[in-house]
C-alpha cells in the first residue's frame, strides 16, 4: 500500500497539533485544573509538558517515520529478529479505539450545544438533562462518527489536512476574542489569580500523577497517535524541533481556555471543581447572561466542535491507517467497517448516562470514566514508557538509531546532554507516577 504524505510542513504542524489539540485543552484541562487546585496544577502540568511529553514526542514522531507504518507494523520495521516490542502495537490500536469510545460522544455535546445556541433554544440548556437524554446522545453520536469518517473517505490530503487547515485557523482566533472578552468579566482578577498563582500547599503526589496524565492526554501520547503522523512527514525536518512547534500550539490552546473559563466562574459564581460539566455549565451560564450571548455562545460552541473534530479526525486516520495495513482495504471499505465499529462502542458511553448504567469506579462515575481510566491512566503513560525504553536503550531500537532519525533535516536536534532526560528522567519519571496514580487512584 503506497504511503500517502502531506502536502507541506504547514499541513503537518497543523494536523499533528490538531490531533493534540480538542477536547482535552478545553474541556477536560479547566475540569481538572478546577479540581486540583489552579495554580499549582498548571505550573506541574506546564512542567511535565516540558520534561516528559516534549521528549516522548519526539521519541514517537522518531518511530513513525522512520519505520513508515502505522502503530501496529511500526515495531515491526525496527524492532530485532525475535523481539516482541510490537505486541505494543496492538495495544496502541486499543488506545485509539477506547479513546474514540467517550470521545466522540463528547464531541457530540459539543454539537448539541452549538446547535441549541444557534437556534435559540438555550432556556433549559442543562448539562445533566442532556447527558441523561438517550436521543439526544445517540443522534449527535452518530453525526459524529459519520462526519469524521466521511471526510476520512478522501485522501490524507484532500481530507484531513485540507479540513484541518481551516479548522484550526478558526479555533485559533475564536480563542483569543473569547479570552479577551473573558478579562472584560467582573470576576475576571480573582478567576486568574485562582488559575494562575500557584498554591504550592495543594500540590501533593496526586496532582503531579494528574498533571502527567493530562499532558499525555492533551498531547495525544502513547498510543501511536503521534507515530502516524510521523510517518507521513519526509525528513527536511528535525522531529524535536517540529515536537516543540505542535507542543506550543497545544499548550496555548490549553491556557487560553483557561483564560476564557476561570473569569466566567468567578464572576457567575460557578464552582472551578465541577468535574466535567464545567465547561457546559459555565459558559451557558455566561452566555445566557449577558449581551448577545446567543452569538457569543454560538460561536464558542463552534470553536468547541472545531477543535472536538480536530482530534477526533487525527485519530480516527490513526485506526483506519492500522485497520488498512491488516485488511488491505481501501478508504472507502476501511472508513465504513472503522464506522460501524467506533459507533457500536460508543453506545457505552452515549448511554452510560440513561440505559446502559454502569459504575466502575467512586460513586457518581459511569462509561466515561472507565473508557477514560483505560486510556489516561493506564494506556497512555505506558505507551510513554515504551516508547522511551524502545528507543533509548540497546534491548529496542537503540539510542544512536533514535538520534539519527530525530536528527534528520534542519532544526532543533537531540544534543548528547538531553540523552540522560531522554533514557532516565522520562522512564523513571513516567514509571514511578503510574505506580503511585494506581495505588491512590479512587477504586471506591
Amino acid at each position: 500500500m503506497e504511503r500517502e504524505s502531506f502536502n507541506s510542513r504547514l499541513g503537518f504542524i497543523l494536523v499533528s497539533a490538531g490531533c493534540a489539540i480538542g477536547c482535552g485543552n478545553v474541556w477536560k484541562f479547566p475540569w481538572m485544573t478546577g479540581q486540583y487546585g489552579g495554580g499549582g496544577f498548571v505550573l506541574v502540568y506546564v512542567l511535565c509538558l516540558l520534561l516528559l511529553g516534549l521528549p516522548s514526542m519526539t521519541m514517537e514522531f522518531a518511530i513513525g517515520r522512520a519505520s513508515q507504518a502505522s502503530p501496529v507494523k511500526m515495531y515491526q520495521k525496527l524492532e530485532k529478529p525475535g523481539q516482541k516490542w510490537h505486541i505494543h502495537g496492538y495495544l496502541a490500536l486499543l488506545g485509539n479505539i477506547a479513546l474514540m469510545a467517550f470521545y466522540t460522544v463528547v464531541t457530540g455535546w459539543m454539537m448539541y450545544y452549538f446547535v441549541r445556541f444557534l437556534t435559540g433554544k438555550t432556556a433549559d440548556l442543562g448539562f445533566v438533562a442532556m447527558i441523561t437524554n438517550p436521543g439526544v446522545n445517540v443522534i449527535y453520536l452518530l453525526i459524529a462518527v459519520v462526519l469524521g469518517f466521511a471526510v476520512l473517505s478522501f485522501n490524507l490530503q484532500g481530507g484531513l489536512e485540507r479540513v484541518t487547515k481551516y479548522l484550526m485557523t478558526g479555533l485559533f482566533v475564536l480563542m483569543l476574542v473569547l479570552a479577551f472578552h473573558s478579562g472584560t468579566l467582573d470576576g475576571a482578577k480573582e478567576g486568574l489569580r485562582f488559575y494562575l498563582v500557584p498554591d504550592f500547599s495543594k500540590i501533593n503526589g496526586r496532582v503531579v500523577v494528574a498533571a502527567m496524565n493530562q499532558a499525555f492526554f492533551t498531547l495525544s501520547i502513547g498510543i501511536g497517535s503521534m507515530a502516524i503522523f510521523g510517518s507521513y512527514i519526509g525528513k527536511d525536518r528535525t522531529l524535536l524541533g517540529e515536537s516543540v512547534n505542535v507542543i506550543i500550539l497545544d499548550t496555548f490552546v490549553a491556557i487560553m481556555a483557561g483564560f476564557i473559563i476561570f473569569p466566567a466562574c468567578f464572576t457567575f459564581g460557578i464552582e472551578p471543581d465541577a468535574g466535567p460539566g464545567l465547561l457546559f455549565n459555565t459558559m451557558a451560564t455566561v452566555f445566557n447572561n449577558m449581551a448577545g450571548g446567543r452569538i457569543w455562545g454560538s460561536l464558542f460552541f463552534l470553536f468547541m466542535v472545531f477543535a472536538a473534530f480536530s482530534t477526533e479526525l487525527a485519530v480516527f486516520e490513526n485506526i483506519l491507517a492500522c485497520v488498512r495495513e491488516m485488511t488491505g482495504w481501501n478508504r472507502p471499505k476501511g472508513c465504513v467497517a472503522c464506522g460501524i465499529g467506533i459507533f457500536l462502542l460508543s453506545l457505552t458511553t452515549a448511554l452510560g448516562y440513561s440505559v446502559f448504567h454502569f459504575q466502575p469506579f467512586a460513586d457518581g462515575s459511569a462509561w466515561l470514566d472507565f473508557w477514560d481510566f483505560i486510556v489516561s491512566t493506564n494506556l497512555l503513560p505506558i505507551g510513554a514508557l515504551i516508547f522511551s525504553l524502545f528507543c533509548c536503550f540497546k534491548i529496542g531500537w537503540g539510542w544512536d538509531n533514535f538520534v539519527k532519525e530525530a536528527n534528520a533535516g534542519k532544526g532543533l536536534k537531540v544534543k548528547n546532554w538531553m540523552r540522560p532526560i531522554f533514557c532516565f528522567v522520562v522512564p523513571v519519571c513516567v514509571a514511578g507516577l503510574y505506580i503511585y496514580g494506581l495505588i491512590t487512584f479512587g477504586w471506591k
